[in-house]
Order: structure tokens, then C-alpha cells, then sequence
């Protein structure tokens, strides 16, 4: 089959590789209809996540058609249209048992893509087949359904349930990329007061006012006096950092009133410096977290419903051997306009082995 590989940092190809195979009883094997590309895939191309190993197939959202299983998969079977959720979970684990799926010590976590061979590829091995895919009902869409994968439960969960968002809040996001953007619309589910967010480049400022933003602000011109202006110099009740540079955090820690919550969603590959000389007097809650994907089956239900605006998220898409133009319109968000871009391609045939 045909995958995109990392070869270290800064280079990458769409290349043949081995069709992936049962390893485990408890493996399905997933033919890809639809993928996506993480701004994590960026970090990890730039040589921020050296957990990821050269030879890397990358990816870790995904929709597709169960093709295999192993003995051992009961709640899935060959045919079936699933969401190929970012974590994997053994279910067995302590941090499992508390739907902390993230920091599963069984095996799971986030593996695809970053510890085994990920999503971005004609064909997928997922691990733990029972607990880590969602049968797909068939009113949603695939191009819709994989942003359920990753950003959606990102930003919920990391964002807006850590944050602990709550009617009449003012809440700050910083960055309005894919994940910003998710958490606008989820954070909307808790009625605040106002949303406020802050970016650099006007397309997605715009995008943001489309999806629920009361309002924008340039980070280059002091958005925290906006905030505190609307605020009656208080601050915002919840912050988030959605981009993952230590300019925004501690632009995030500066935003935020007294007793108020930082929730942090981006993913760091540099230090920040918390400012506790300001800080420790504020009675101000950190949070920081990788997604555990709990909320995923109430989020399809409600993408299901149309309560969700997934479609609004997507500016491009690609055939699935088009990965490396999709990386670099996406990475290049700036001048492109690109929101999340999505691809799928044609489908090739893979042998089914026996379990």
C-alpha cells in the first residue's frame, strides 16, 4: 500500500510500504475512506515529538471500512463504518477504568502515529478494536465525521470541560486554527456571556466570527485590553491556548481575572515561563491535558443531530496521494486560508489473513 513516512525531521514522503496485519486478537484492520492532518503532524515534522521514530507511518484521525479483525474484537466486524479515533485504549488499565483513555499504561494512548504506524495510509492496524473505533451512523458524512477524531474531543474535553466553562463566562481562546475554532462552537453548548478570540491572520478571525465569536482581536494589538475592557478590567473567566508557543501562554496567563481557569490545548515544543511572581496571588487553575476521547460518542450523537458545525471546518481537500500538497497548504495556513484540510483516495485491495 501506499503511506505517508516520516524520515526525520523535515522530510517525509508518500511511498510503498507493507500492508499492516493482525498482530493482536484485539486488532482491527481499517481500510482509510477519509484522514485528516494534525497540527500535532506539524510539531512532529519539525522534530518537536523525537518520540517519533523514522520509518513512522504519521496520521491518528481517520474514517474508513473494517476489513479484518482479530479473534478477540466483539463490537465490530468486517464492513463496518467506523471513526478511527486519535487514543487507543486498553481498557484494562487503571487511568482506562477512569476514562483518562490518554494516559492508558496498557498499550493504548495516543500510539497511532507517534509510537506505531499511524492513519495517513491507504490501510490502518488499530489496536484495541473494541474501545478505540465508533461505528459511524450513516447521516454523517466521512469528510464531517473525521474531524470527531481528534479536534472536537480535543477541544472539548482539553478546553472547554477543563476549563470549566459556565454560563454568563467570558472565555479568551488564542489561535483560531481547527482546534480554536472546535472550541468556539463547543463552548457555545454552555451558553457564556461572550467569546472573545484572539489570532493573527484575518481569514480565521473571520471564520471565527462565523462560528460564534462575539469577538476578535489581532494578537499583535494588546488583546488583553480588549478583554480587559469588556470585562470591566477584571479579565476572562476561562482562557485557552490553542496554538502551543510560549508567546500565547503567557499572553493566555495575563488575560485571565482572578480565580479564573488557563486551560491549555496547544501542544508545546518549547518552554514557556509561568510568571508566579504574578500568578500566585491570583488564585488562578492551570490546566494542561492530551485529549482521552471520553466525549467522542456525544459528540457523534450530537454531529448526528446537526449540532455540530464540522463542514464549516473543512476548506480543502485531496485525494489521498495528494498528501504532501495537503501538508504544505496546511502548514502554510497563513497564506492558504486552510482551515482542516481532508483527503481520500482510491481504494486498493489488501489481502485478508486470518486472525
Amino acid at each position: 500500500m501506499k503511506a505517508f513516512v516520516f524520515h526525520g525531521p523535515g522530510q517525509s514522503a508518500w511511498e510503498e510500504v507493507p500492508d499492516p496485519a493482525i498482530k493482536e486478537p484485539t486488532d482491527a484492520v481499517v481500510r482509510v475512506d477519509a484522514v485528516t492532518i494534525c497540527g500535532t503532524d506539524l510539531h512532529i515534522l519539525k522534530g518537536d515529538v523525537p518520540e517519533v521514530q523514522p520509518g513512522t507511518i504519521l496520521g491518528h484521525e481517520a474514517v474508513g471500512e473494517i476489513v479484518e479483525v482479530g479473534s478477540d474484537v466483539r463490537t465490530v466486524r468486517p464492513g463496518d463504518r467506523v471513526l478511527v479515533s486519535c487514543i487507543s485504549s486498553c481498557g484494562r488499565c487503571s487511568y482506562c477504568r477512569d476514562a483518562m483513555y490518554g494516559q492508558c499504561r496498557g498499550g493504548g494512548g495516543w500510539i497511532l502515529g507517534h509510537l506505531i504506524d499511524g492513519t495517513q495510509a491507504e490501510y490502518v492496524r488499530v489496536p484495541f478494536a473494541d474501545l478505540s473505533v465508533h461505528a459511524l451512523p450513516s447521516t454523517v458524512d466521512s469528510k464531517d465525521a473525521v474531524l470527531l477524531a481528534d479536534i472536537f474531543p480535543t477541544a472539548y474535553e482539553v478546553g472547554v470541560l477543563n476549563g470549566r466553562v459556565r454560563p454568563g463566562d467570558t472565555v479568551a481562546v488564542v489561535g483560531a486554527g481547527p482546534i480554536g475554532l472546535a472550541a468556539i462552537t463547543t463552548a457555545r453548548l454552555f451558553a457564556p456571556e461572550r467569546i472573545v478570540v484572539v489570532d493573527l491572520a484575518p481569514a480565521r478571525l473571520e471564520a471565527a466570527k462565523r462560528l460564534g465569536a462575539d469577538a476578535v482581536a489581532d494578537a499583535r494589538e494588546a488583546p488583553e485590553q480588549l478583554v480587559a475592557d469588556l470585562t470591566d478590567g477584571l479579565g476572562a473567566d476561562v482562557v485557552m491556548e490553542a496554538v502551543g508557543v510560549p508567546e500565547t501562554f503567557e499572553l493566555c496567563t495575563r488575560m485571565v481575572r482572578p480565580g479564573g481557569r488557563v486551560a491549555n490545548i496547544g501542544v508545546h515544543g518549547r518552554p514557556a515561563t509561568l510568571h508566579l511572581e504574578e500568578l500566585w496571588i491570583k488564585n488562578v487553575t492551570i490546566t494542561t491535558g492530551l485529549v482521552d476521547t471520553h466525549s467522542t460518542p456525544t459528540l457523534l450523537r450530537m454531529a448526528a443531530a446537526g449540532r455540530l458545525p464540522t463542514a464549516q471546518l473543512v476548506t480543502h481537500t485531496f485525494p489521498l496521494d495528494k498528501m504532501a500538497e495537503a501538508y504544505d497548504v496546511f502548514a502554510r495556513a497563513a497564506d492558504t486560508g486552510a482551515l482542516k484540510v481532508v483527503l481520500g483516495g482510491e481504494q486498493h485491495e489488501v489481502a485478508v489473513r486470518g486472525a
